[in-house]
């Protein structure tokens, strides 16, 4: 059994079950009773030589401060404070490429990254891994200190270490507002995996409509069987008379703001910002947190309240050092665990190609023909294409399917027809052509719920219906659309796209954006 988190990777707060946050609140709750009475650390102290790299791309006080803090807490490490102003990145020189250098200087690495691109975590974790692997290289360990508009999950651990400290360290329920620029902010949004370290949760978003959550986001919520309420602006939530002992405000996140937003941000800044006069409205014992840094001017808590019991932040500021020493002690082997800590990665189902049943051996090719489509003695046939849409979008999935398969026989034909059952559906007739395997799974995520009928003399002699893939990727045609993606051509780092399908959707494993499956086709 694994009882160690070495080479682990931390992309995204789901990236340590339950389990291990609560492992990691409960060494951050006991070094600080140590440090209170003046106890022996060394325990948390990682003992073997380790390289540990603070890589900020992207600017950054409290993390950056924070994490360069909590590494000279280990006096093995070899910490490096990687000035990416002038750097190998200003040199054209891919992520890649610049981590795995890095990665052979040490006999063990632990890598801080914070980044304006989302993803890049992952996409480290997978391919310098390999790297390591290559040249008998422990595999080093990722930490993401922040990435675009995406996840920020070590401010996460502190921020829910710091809800049971409030707690006394009981987690059977929690109730939380989120407050300010939901949109954009990466800290509310990793809350939608982090509360499940509470088991029953209740969450109030409070932004008007231009900054709401996103709907993906609250989708998860609502998949993690939070309770979920929506409130426009804290007047409205204090209309309630019962708001939440917890409230947790953002800023607004100006510099990622589109100019449509920008010209109204002040009005909004009004809906999510505290006035005095709201004070008689909050009940005693309950705490405002912000993960900093809040405005000078105009801040959502204004410096009055700075005095005040509500005052929940700065606690919360100073808990991000003792957090991350413990983050660093339990990559770095020096902390092990009473419970199996192998990263436990879901097996995809790899069933979507679905053999049917022949009743017939020329049913589906002599029927059919009857309603215009040619029977061919041998070849493929795509049938029920798009069932049930409308007859352009048929028309639009039959031009796409031919030009991401590449489909330009001469002899090969296409139609639109009316079912049995009354639904409109789409057919492609190719003679002497048979599909390859590859270009069946991609037909099934150009088009699920088609079927594929292979002839031979004349006779059906295979049939396939098709269903969304669990995963599609090594396709040259998909992309993701959200332009900030690590995979995104225009930021030059040759990394194939790659999707997950969660509930019907499929969600970019680089940056989590989830799409449509017709949305991931990059075909004009």
């Amino acid at each position: 059994m694994k009882r160690d988190f070495l080479g682990r990777t931390l992309a995204v707060i789901n990236d340590f079950s339950v389990e291990e946050q609560l492992f990691l609140y409960k060494s951050t709750q006991k070094l600080k009773e140590k440090i209170r009475n003046k106890e022996d650390v060394s325990e948390f102290q990682i003992k073997r030589e380790t390289g540990i790299y603070i890589v900020f791309v992207e600017p950054s006080t409290r993390t950056k401060e924070s994490f360069i803090n909590a590494a000279k807490f280990h006096k093995n490490a070899k910490v490096n404070v990687f000035d990416s102003e002038h750097s190998s990145f200003n040199k054209q020189e891919s992520y890649v490429d610049t981590f795995n250098m890095l990665t052979g200087y040490s006999e063990y690495s632990i890598f801080i990254l914070r980044t304006r691109l989302e993803g890049v975590t992952r996409l480290l974790e997978q391919k310098v891994g390999e790297f390591a692997e290559r040249h008998g290289i422990e595999r080093p360990a990722f930490i993401n200190g922040g990435d675009g508009k995406h996840e920020h999950p070590t401010q996460e651990l502190l921020d829910e270490f710091t809800f049971l400290e409030q707690m006394n360290f009981d987690n059977s329920h929690i109730r939380i507002a989120l407050v300010g620029d939901l949109l954009h902010g990466r800290t509310v949004h990793s809350k939608a995996n982090g509360l499940k370290v509470f088991k029953n949760v209740e969450v109030d978003l409070i932004a008007p409509e231009e900054l709401q959550m996103p709907k993906s986001y609250i989708e998860k919520m609502k998949r993690n069987g939070f309770e979920v309420r929506l409130y426009s602006s804290i007047d409205e939530y204090l209309e309630t008379t019962n708001p939440a002992p917890i409230w947790y405000f953002t800023r607004l996140q100006l510099e990622r703001m589109g100019e449509d937003i920008l010209e109204k941000a002040h009005l909004l800044k009004k809906a999510v910002t505290f006035r005095k006069d709201m004070l008689d409205k909050i009940p005693e014992g309950t705490k405002f947190y912000h993960p900093l840094p809040r405005p000078k001017v105009d801040p959502e808590i204004p410096t009055f309240l700075d005095t005040l019991p509500l005052n929940g932040w700065e606690h919360q500021a100073i808990n991000g050092y003792w957090v991350r020493v413990v983050l660093l002690s339990m990559l770095g082997g020096a902390l092990l665990a009473d419970f199996d800590t192998t990263k436990k990665r879901e097996e995809l189902p790899d069933d979507f190609i679905i053999p049917a049943p022949i009743v017939d051996g020329t049913k589906g090719v002599a029927k059919e023909g009857k309603r215009g489509i040619k029977p061919i003695s041998n070849g493929t046939v795509i049938d029920h294409i798009a069932k049930g849409k409308t007859t352009e979008e048929i028309y639009n999935t039959i031009v796409k399917i031919r030009k991401i398969l590449k489909i330009y026989d001469v002899d090969s034909a296409d139609g639109i027809f009316k079912s049995a059952d009354g639904n409109y559906k789409g057919y492609i007739s190719l003679p002497d052509k048979y599909l390859s395997f590859k270009e069946i799974k991609k037909l099934a995520a150009i088009s699920p719920n088609t079927t594929v009928n292979i002839i031979k003399d004349s006779r059906v002699v295979e049939k396939y219906r098709l269903q969304l893939p669990p995963r599609i990727y090594n396709f040259d045609e998909i992309r993701c659309k959200n332009e900030n993606c690590i995979t995104n051509p225009a930021h030059g780092e040759n990394v194939s796209a790659s999707f997950i399908q969660v509930d019907g959707k499929f969600v970019c494993e680089y940056c989590e954006t989830p799409h449509e499956y017709h949305e991931i086709w990059n075909v004009k």
